[in-house]
């Protein structure tokens, strides 16, 4: 059997299994949707790889993505966090991870879901930038400069533009697959 044509930057089994079912599939559900920016923002200046080995422990700490549970959590629910060897360990970013669902609550209320609020950027649609090589993917352009902004003005922390890139591309909101990556045709007639 041949190996399919994919990405490069899947190389651990972990990489490849998220590349294969996840990257870039576009996601509407809002648990997913919380789960994938918060994981966004615990990459920040780590490896993917680091944080896909840590996201069951992220699914069981943060009660399998329960926005309006985490919302609730203490200080000292977040001291127990600290201790938590199966997170990144960083105490502004877990932080952040309850400000923002207090502020993903907000949009939710404002919007409906936080799907309805994320998928206007793209006007309901991904964007299919048919990339043909690894050095045409950027790492931020403006539409994750407005949706940093906007996230920010609405309260929330750890979504810079480079994060927010990142972010689109994971929950389908960009199709960055190069067009020789077998994924990228099976996304794109999504």
């Amino acid at each position: 059997m041949n190996t399919p044509v994919r990405c490069a930057w899947p190389v651990k089994p972990l990489d490849v299994a998220y590349h294969d079912l996840e990257w870039g599939v576009p996601v509407h559900d809002d648990p997913t949707l919380f789960e994938f920016i918060t994981l966004e923002g615990a990459q920040a200046g780590l490896s993917w790889s680091t944080v896909l080995a840590k996201r069951e422990h992220y699914r069981a700490a943060f009660h399998q993505w329960d926005v309006a549970a985490i919302a609730a959590f203490t200080p000292s629910q977040i001291d127990a966090l600290m201790q938590n060897a199966g997170l990144v360990r960083h105490r502004q970013k877990l932080e952040s991870t309850i400000g923002n669902a207090r502020a993903f609550l907000g949009v939710q209320e404002a919007f409906g879901s936080f799907g309805a609020y994320l998928w206007r950027f793209v006007d309901g649609a991904p964007i299919d930038q048919r990339l043909t090589g690894s050095h045409q993917m950027p790492t931020q352009n403006a539409l994750s400069d407005t949706m940093s902004k906007d996230l920010k003005a609405r309260g929330f922390r750890f979504v810079g533009s480079t994060i927010c890139y990142a972010y689109m591309q994971a929950v389908g909101l960009m199709n960055d697959h190069l067009v020789s990556c077998y994924r990228h045709d099976e996304l794109a007639t999504r």
